[in-house]
C-alpha cells in the first residue's frame, strides 16, 4: 500500500507538471472573436536594472477604459500577454512609481508586439513609510485565526519552540511541557502546515528539541474547518518555519549564550538563481536546566496515617543538533516542486535526585529517610523528508498541491538507579543499596501523503476537495532490571515490548461564497481510523476501528464601520496517544509511576464560537465567545495503591462542557509604543461519575497575557510581558494560580545588518505548577519547577535582509482582517 502510494504521488507530480507544459504552449482567442495580439516585454528596477518579478500588467481599452487583458512577470521580469487592437498598458508593482504606455504600435496583420525593456522608478516616499511606518507586528489577528510572529518577541530569543509557544496568545504550556489551548489539551500542533516527526507523539520533548530562531511564526486556529485532520479537539497551533524566496544569496545568523549554561548557534541561508531556490536552516544548542520541587502525601490505612515529604531536585541538559535544507524549483510561474529534508540528533545528560522521608501519623514521627538517585542518558534522532508539488493554474487561487512525506525517530533512554536507606537519625540502617537500570529504546515510522485541489468559481466562490493517508508504527521495547547480588535480573511487572499500529484515512470536501456582505462556508471532512496494539509479554492485542463524520460550518457578515462577525461550528477528535494506551511510561520514581490504558478509547468534541472583530486606525479587538461539548474525555487519573505507590493513566470520563469568552486586542497609541493582549475566562464542568462517583469538577478559571513593546533613543526596543494563569479545580484536586513576568530589550548593530537581544525570562523564578490532590484515602500537595529563571544575550546579523517589514491594512501595517475569503 505504502509503495503504491508512493508511485501515485510521483505520478501525481509528473502529470500536472506535464499539462502545465502543454498548456504553456496553447494559443488563445475565441473562434470568430476580435484578432488577439501578444505583447511582450521586460520590467527592471531604473537603477540596478534587476528584474522585478510579479510585476502586474493590466491593459485597457482606449474607448471605454474596461480591462481587455493582464498578467504578471515571471522570474526573469518577462512577460508575455495576450490582447487586442485599441488598448494601452498600465505596469505597476509595489513601492515603485506606476507607468503607463499610452501608444502601442498595433498594426494589421502583426501577430506579436515586443515594447523591450520597461523600468520603474522607486517611489521614495512609500519606501519611506514602509521603513519607518510600516514595521510587522508582533501579533496579528483575523476572525479565522491569529499569527504570532516569532521575530519580534524579545523575551523568546535563545530559546526553544516550548519558549515561544508560551507566549502566544491563548496559548499556555504548563511545567511539564503540556499545550494547552483556551485552558484545554488535545491542542494537534502541525510544522509547516502538516503533521511532523519533529514534533512526534510527545509534544513537550519534540518542541524542546526546536531552536526558536528557526521559527518564522506560529498561527493558532482555535476553531479549524473540514480542511484540517479532526484531530485536536481545542484547535490547531501550526509553527511555520523560515525561508525565504529573494533571489541571491540572503539569510541570517544568530549565536546565544545564557544562564543557566545556554549556547546555541543558527544559520539560515537562502539562494535564488533563476528557476532554483535552495534554503537552509541549521541549530546547534546546549542547554541545562535546573529545577525540582516537593510532594507532601499522606495515606491513610485504619487509624494509622502513612506520611512521606519527598523533596527533588533536577538537572536536565544536553546538546541537539537540528539541520533542515531543501529546494524549490519552479517549473514555471505556475508550477512548483518543493522538496526537502530535516535531521535532528540529541543527546541529553540528566540527573535528579529524590529524598523520601518517611514518618508516622504526623511530621514529628520520622520513621526512615531514602536517597534515590536517577542517571538517565537520551539519545534521539530524528530524520524526515517530503516532496511537494504546487500547480497553479490561470485562475487566481485555483490550484492542486501534493505532498508526501515520511519521517523515522528512534530514541533510547537508558538509567541507573541507587536507592539508600538511613534510619530516622539519618544514619545508614544498614540494608543494602538497591541497584536498578532501565532501558527504554523506542522507534517511530510515519508515511503521510496528501492532495489538495482549490477551485474558484463566480466572483467570490469556492470549493476545495482533498484526500490525506497516513501510516504510523511505533516499537517501545522496555526493560527494568534488579541487581540481586549476583547478576541483573528482569523485575517483573515492568518490562514489554509494545507495538503500536496506526492507519488514518480522510476525504473532505468544502463549498464557500460571498454574497454582498455574507461569506459561508460549509465542509465534511470523513476520517477512518485502523488502530491496532500489542503487548509481546502477554500476547495482548487490541484491534480498534472507527470512523466518523466531521462537518464544519462559517457564517461572516462585515457590517459598517469596520465591523465584522463570525459564527462557526465544527466536530473535533482526539485519538488517544501512544503514551495514553502503552501500559508501561516511566520508573523513575519507584513510588509515583505513569502509565497508559490500553482500553482508552477516543474524545469526540463538538465546537461553536461567536467571533467579532473591529478595526480603529491604531487599534483593533477580536472577541470570541465560545462553548465545547466533549465526551469520552481524556483525562489522567491518580489511583493510590494501598502500598504507598500511586499510579496515574488515563481514563475514559463522560463528559465536559466548556463554555468561555475570549478577546485579543492590539493597540498602538504612539508610533514607538505598542501593546497587545489577550484574556480568556472560562468555565469547565467535567463528569466522571462514571469512574469515580467523586470525579466530578465544576471550575470557573481565567488567565491573561499582555505585552508591552517601546522604541527609546530611536533604536532601541523594550518589551515587558505578564502572564497571568488562574487557580482551577480539577476532578481530583485544584491547580494553584501562576504568574511570570518575562523582559527583553535589543538594539540595532553592524550599520541596522545585526541585532543584540538580552532577554530573562520567569524573571521572579515563579513559573511553578503548585498542586493539591485529593482521593478516598490519600491527599497530597506539592509544586514542582521544570526549569528556573533563565536570562540569554543573542546577537543576529543579517546578510542582504533588512528587519522584517511588510504593508498591512490599518494602523501602520499592524494587523490582517477578513474572514474566510
Amino acid at each position: 500500500m505504502k509503495k503504491t502510494i508512493l508511485l501515485l504521488s510521483l505520478f501525481l507530480v509528473w502529470n500536472t507538471t506535464s499539462t502545465e507544459a502543454q498548456r504553456g504552449n496553447g494559443q488563445g482567442g475565441r473562434p470568430g472573436g476580435p484578432p488577439k495580439v501578444t505583447i511582450k516585454g521586460k520590467v527592471v528596477d531604473s537603477d540596478s536594472k534587476t528584474p522585478l518579478e510579479f510585476a502586474t500588467i493590466t491593459f485597457f481599452s482606449q474607448k471605454d477604459e474596461s480591462i481587455k487583458g493582464g498578467g504578471v512577470t515571471d522570474l526573469d521580469g518577462n512577460f508575455s500577454i495576450e490582447t487586442t487592437p485599441g488598448t494601452y498598458a498600465k505596469i505597476e508593482f509595489i513601492a515603485y512609481l506606476a507607468k503607463e504606455l499610452k501608444e502601442i504600435p498595433f498594426a494589421k496583420g502583426v501577430p506579436a508586439i515586443d515594447l523591450g525593456t520597461i523600468e520603474l522608478s522607486p517611489d521614495a516616499a512609500i519606501l519611506d513609510e514602509i521603513e519607518v511606518t510600516a514595521e510587522k507586528s508582533q501579533m496579528q489577528i483575523s476572525l479565522d485565526k491569529k499569527v504570532f510572529n516569532v521575530g519580534k518577541d524579545l523575551s523568546s530569543k535563545g530559546g526553544s519552540a516550548e519558549d515561544i509557544l508560551d507566549n502566544v496568545p491563548s496559548v499556555a504550556v504548563d511545567i511539564e511541557g503540556n499545550v494547552t489551548l483556551r485552558g484545554s489539551g488535545g491542542v494537534r500542533i502541525l510544522i509547516d502546515g502538516k503533521p511532523s516527526g519533529l514534533v512526534g507523539a510527545d509534544n513537550a520533548n519534540g518542541l524542546r528539541s526546536i531552536p526558536a530562531n528557526m521559527i518564522d511564526k506560529v498561527e493558532v486556529i482555535t476553531n479549524p474547518s473540514a480542511r484540517y485532520e479532526a484531530e485536536g479537539m481545542a484547535g490547531i497551533i501550526n509553527i511555520v518555519l523560515k525561508k525565504n524566496q529573494k533571489k541571491g544569496v540572503n539569510g541570517s545568523f544568530d549565536i546565544t549564550v545564557g544562564v543557566p549554561e545556554t549556547y546555541g548557534a543558527a544559520i539560515n541561508l537562502n539562494y535564488r538563481k533563476d528557476k532554483l531556490n535552495f534554503f537552509i536552516n541549521y541549530g546547534l544548542q546546549y542547554r541545562t536546566g535546573p529545577g525540582g520541587g516537593f510532594t507532601y502525601q499522606e495515606n491513610y490505612r485504619g487509624d494509622t496515617t502513612f506520611i512521606s515529604d519527598q523533596q527533588r531536585s533536577i538537572n536536565r541538559g544536553g546538546l541537539n543538533n537540528s539541520i533542515r535544507f531543501g529546494a524549490d524549483y519552479f517549473f514555471s510561474q505556475k508550477s512548483t516542486l518543493t522538496t526537502g529534508m530535516t535531521y535532528r540528533i540529541g543527546k541529553d545528560d540528566n540527573n535528579s535526585e529524590l529524598k523520601y522521608f518517611d514518618y508516622i501519623n504526623n511530621i514529628s514521627q520520622l520513621e526512615q529517610f531514602t536517597l534515590r538517585t536517577d542517571d538517565e542518558t537520551e539519545d534521539e534522532s530524528n530524520l524526515e523528508y517530503f516532496i511537494t508539488h504546487t500547480q497553479k493554474f490561470k485562475r487566481k487561487g485555483h490550484e492542486l498541491v501534493t505532498d508526501v512525506r515520511y519521517s523515522d525517530k528512534s530514541e533510547v533512554e537508558s538509567s541507573d538507579f541507587i536507592e539508600k536507606y538511613f534510619d530516622s537519625d539519618l544514619n545508614p540502617n544498614g540494608t543494602a543499596d538497591l541497584l536498578q537500570r532501565s532501558r527504554n529504546d523506542e522507534g517511530n515510522g510515519n508515511l503521510q501523503f496528501q492532495v489538495d485541489y482549490t477551485q474558484p468559481f463566480a466572483k467570490n466562490g469556492k470549493y476545495e476537495l482533498g484526500y490525506r493517508s497516513s501510516f504510523r508504527n511505533i516499537t517501545n521495547d522496555y526493560l527494568v532490571e534488579e541487581f540481586d547480588d549476583i547478576a541483573w535480573a528482569p523485575l517483573e511487572g515492568f518490562n514489554n515490548n509494545f507495538i503500536y499500529n496506526e492507519n488514518i484515512h480522510s476525504v473532505y470536501g468544502i463549498y464557500g461564497n460571498k454574497i454582498k456582505r455574507f461569506s459561508y462556508q460549509a465542509g465534511l471532512r470523513f476520517e477512518a481510523t485502523d488502530l491496532n496494539t500489542e503487548l509481546k509479554q502477554t500476547n495482548e492485542v487490541n484491534d480498534t476501528i472507527y470512523s466518523g463524520f466531521f462537518p464544519s460550518v462559517f457564517l461572516s457578515y462585515e457590517a459598517d464601520g469596520e465591523n465584522s462577525f463570525q459564527v462557526s461550528y465544527s466536530k473535533r477528535l482526539r485519538r488517544p496517544r501512544f503514551w495514553d494506551l502503552n501500559p508501561f511510561f516511566t520508573f523513575s520514581d519507584a513510588r509515583n509511576t505513569f502509565s497508559g490504558n490500553p482500553a482508552v478509547g477516543p474524545e469526540n468534541t463538538d465546537s461553536y464560537e461567536l467571533s467579532y472583530i473591529k478595526y480603529w486606525d491604531k487599534a483593533s479587538l477580536t472577541s470570541s465567545v465560545y462553548f465545547r461539548h466533549s465526551t469520552d474525555v481524556i483525562a489522567r487519573v491518580l489511583e493510590d495503591k494501598g502500598d504507598g505507590t500511586t499510579d496515574r493513566k488515563p481514563q475514559n470520563l463522560n463528559t465536559r462542557d466548556d463554555y468561555g469568552f475570549e478577546f485579543t486586542y492590539n493597540v498602538q497609541p504612539y508610533k514607538w509604543w505598542r501593546i497587545n493582549g489577550n484574556f480568556n475566562f472560562f468555565r469547565s464542568i467535567t463528569d466522571g461519575s462514571n469512574v469515580n462517583q467523586s470525579f466530578n469538577a465544576d471550575t470557573y478559571s481565567w488567565q491573561s497575557r499582555i505585552t508591552s513593546k517601546t522604541t527609546i533613543l530611536k533604536n532601541i526596543d523594550l518589551q515587558l510581558r505578564g502572564n497571568y494563569r488562574a487557580p482551577r479545580e480539577t476532578i481530583q484536586g485544584t491547580r494553584k494560580g501562576i504568574f511570570t513576568i518575562d523582559v527583553g530589550a535589543s538594539k540595532d548593530i553592524f550599520n541596522k545588518n545585526g541585532t543584540i537581544t538580552l532577554s530573562v525570562r520567569d524573571i521572579f523564578n515563579s513559573r511553578k505548577r503548585v498542586f493539591e490532590t485529593f482521593g478516598d484515602n490519600f491527599y497530597r500537595e506539592g509544586e514542582f519547577q521544570w526549569r528556573a529563571r533563565a536570562a540569554t544575550l543573542t546577537i543576529n546579523y543579517r546578510l542582504n535582509q533588512k528587519k522584517k517589514r511588510g504593508g498591512g491594512r490599518r494602523g501602520g501595517g499592524d494587523f490582517e482582517g477578513g474572514g474566510e475569503f
